[in-house]
């Protein structure tokens, strides 16, 4: 399974680009829009739940979305997002990133969807959502339907996840720059590893994790980064990064 994700400026713009990756025959379960906002009709979570065990999701959904466009993008609900606010996430796949499913909607699904679900991008999609932008992912099974997948996202004019990568370090970029303990001279030697160690600390399986605790699953995903002290020192950054943003706080009712 591969992940095929875009960002766009405006949800019309977004619920469009989902109704294009419709017609290519893409199953409607394995596309979601996510967006900021509300909706009429909202869905709680228990106070204090930690994404990944939400279980209201399962019995109450909002409106069908996607009106606009003559394409059902199923259920919409809504949640409150710790350092984001409130976001509207249009089809399965949506609430699951966002740890709301819990097993209700996860025993629905079949486990190479679930399996695929792009979580180390999650940072991304909230960066876009912080920003006001709209996402659009899509789950697809080979590289022809993720080629066309990707031209029907971009010819809607969506801004590419690699592309939405290299925007959000270049606004980080100089501060931490200006305040690595190494002087900045050194961080531009450093910069590919701390920059590795930083974003694998916003991973939701190291989220709120100490080095100690992280640092076995660290080791088998970067096993020739993760003794390098560029790297650490890049982790810990990212930790203190979730912490001013507010996240690894779970999600949080909406009343």
């Amino acid at each position: 399974m591969q992940t095929v994700a875009g960002t766009f400026a405006t949800r019309a713009d977004a619920e469009r680009a989902a109704a294009h990756l419709d017609t290519l025959g893409i199953p409607r379960d394995r596309i979601t829009l996510l967006s900021p906002g509300t909706d009429t009709r909202r869905v709680p979570t228990d106070e204090g739940e930690r994404p990944g065990t939400g279980a209201a999701i399962g019995g109450v959904v909002g409106a069908a979305t996607g009106a606009a466009v003559g394409f059902p993008l199923g259920a919409a609900i809504t949640m409150m997002i710790p350092g984001i606010g409130p976001i509207i996430a249009s089809g399965i796949i949506g609430a699951l990133l966002f740890g709301a499913g819990g097993a209700a909607i996860g025993a629905t699904l079949e486990e190479s969807l679930v399996a695929g679900l792009p979580r180390d991008e999650l940072f991304l999609y909230e960066d876009a959502l912080r920003r006001g932008r709209s996402v659009v992912i899509a789950l697809v099974e080979d590289d022809h339907r993720a080629r066309a997948a990707r031209n029907a996202l971009e010819t809607a004019g969506a801004e590419t996840i690699d592309a939405a990568r290299e925007r959000w370090w270049l606004g980080l970029r100089s501060a931490e720059q200006e305040r690595y303990e190494d002087g900045a001279a050194a961080f531009n030697g450093d910069e590919i590893l701390f920059r590795r160690g930083f974003e694998a600390a916003l991973s939701p399986a190291f989220r709120a994790k100490r080095w100690d605790e992280a640092l076995p699953e660290l080791r088998a995903r970067h096993p020739d980064e993760v003794d390098a002290p560029a790297f650490r020192h890049g982790w810990e950054r990212g930790q203190d990064y979730q912490r001013e943003l507010g996240f690894g706080t779970g999600l949080r009712k909406i009343a």
